[in-house]
């Protein structure tokens, strides 16, 4: 298993209020500045899927989660297991 070090943690989420957008933190890249914010508006969204992408695929994993957003955004159907298949090359 990869230490923690080798890995970012992640969450897509739905945010709460009436825009109902999808967006996604990377836990394990928020420092003290934003921490507290950043998790709290996630936990108030709704969940749809999280993980741990490689460090050695940081770039290409913020990529693919950045098409998957626009594709939730653009109110494309995806279910979590779609989520995942597209990121199998980078999850950890």
């Amino acid at each position: 298993m990869p230490s923690p070090s080798d890995r970012i943690m992640f969450e897509i989420y739905r945010e709460a209020d009436y825009d109902r957008r999808f967006r996604v933190v990377f836990f394990t890249e928020l420092d003290e500045h934003n921490k507290e914010r950043e998790i709290n508006r996630a936990m108030a969204g709704e969940h749809f899927y999280d993980g741990f992408i490689k460090e050695l695929s940081r770039d290409e994993g913020k990529r693919l989660l950045a098409e998957i957003l626009r594709e939730l955004n653009n109110g494309e159907r995806m279910e979590p297991a779609e989520v995942e298949s597209r990121l199998a090359g980078v999850l950890a």
